[in-house]
């Protein structure tokens, strides 16, 4: 049999395609958690039910590229799944609950009349929980797990500290960002006007967070600094800031405008500042900063054999995706789609 390890470098590969997953993760399933966040302040019944049938036809579907990350990881590094899953079991678990709160909730608001403000609430709880604890699990990973012997070895609460907190925070207001973003496409009138109105007050608050994440980390001698300020990763991340500064200053402008699209893809292109940052900074480890990907990585006829399938299934989810988003293309209404 053939191995494509003799001729690719297939950790790396399978590394970028784990990446890949989760950024699109967090795109997709982050606009649509932020829809849930923003949902109590959307003023009425009928513009809550309007701010969930423009997420209806995606939601579930936005969630594979969780399944695809997570298996990716459970298939192509092993022992770095073991050690992460253990390490973050606890807010694991609580994102999952969230998860499924917000599953259950969306199903039953549709049918609900008397108690439909219940599971509002519900929706509520399940979108900001499950956001706070992807966040805090992303400030655990760059801060760093402690391993010994290819396993786990510390506690069941190291994970909880002030960065990862604030991380969590983070998070939370960039998924509202997505989401407000997003109703400004979905919707029009007084929602959509109160969405860029919110939008506005979001972005700045996320550009404010993001400082103050990179302030933590300095204070807390995160060796992820370490990747940012060193010779040659500062030349490379030199631009990013001038960047970042730009971004917001066309997305100011353009939540004044009659724009509807570049204000979403503008808060997506800061959400890929900040996930280059994240892996310029843990790169090459996988378990930050324990083992690197060669070192957790699989056997190389597993990653070729896998490679394999990833081709074939990849195009077929991605086409999936953009035929659902362009089928679901226009504004959304309050009537009930179930």
């Amino acid at each position: 049999m053939f191995n494509y390890g003799d001729v690719l470098d297939l950790p790396l590969i399978w590394g970028g395609l784990i990446a890949l997953a989760v950024f699109i993760y967090v795109l997709l399933d982050g606009f649509d958690l932020g829809c849930g966040i923003l949902f109590p302040f959307a003023g009425s019944d009928k513009n809550r039910s309007r701010m969930m049938n423009s997420i209806a036809p995606f939601w579930d579907g936005n969630e594979t590229w969780l399944v695809l990350g997570g298996g990716g990881l459970f298939a192509a590094f092993p022992v770095a799944y073991g050690i992460i899953m253990t390490g973050l079991y606890l807010p694991v678990t609580f994102m999952l609950f969230g998860l499924i709160m917000r599953g259950v909730a969306f199903e039953f608001r549709f049918k609900s009349s008397t108690g439909r403000y219940v599971w509002d609430t519900v929706f509520f709880i399940g979108s900001i929980s499950a956001a706070f604890f992807q966040g805090v699990m992303l400030g655990a990973l760059v801060q760093g797990l402690q391993a010994s012997n290819r396993l786990y070895s510390g506690g069941p609460f190291d994970w909880l500290t002030p960065f990862a907190i604030m991380c969590g925070i983070a998070v939370i207001i960039g998924y509202a960002l997505l989401g407000s973003t997003w109703l400004i496409i979905k919707t029009e009138h007084k929602l959509q006007v109160w969405a860029r109105k919110v939008s506005g007050w979001l972005l700045t608050a996320l550009i404010l967070a993001m400082i103050v994440v990179t302030v933590f980390m300095y204070f807390s001698g995160i060796k992820a600094l370490e990747g940012w300020f060193s010779f040659p990763g500062i030349l490379y991340l030199a631009p990013m800031p001038i960047i970042v500064v730009l971004l917001f200053y066309f997305m100011r402008k353009d939540l004044s405008s009659e724009r509807e699209y570049r204000p979403f893809l503008l808060t997506v292109a800061l959400f890929l500042m900040g996930y280059i940052g994240v892996c310029f900074a843990i790169f090459p480890y996988i378990v930050p900063y324990q083992m690197t990907i060669y070192e957790a990585a699989a056997a190389d006829t597993s990653l070729s054999f896998m490679l394999i399938g990833a081709g074939i299934m990849l195009p077929i989810i991605l086409s999936y995706t953009a035929f659902a988003y362009y089928t679901f293309k226009g504004k959304s209404n309050h009537e009930p789609m179930y």
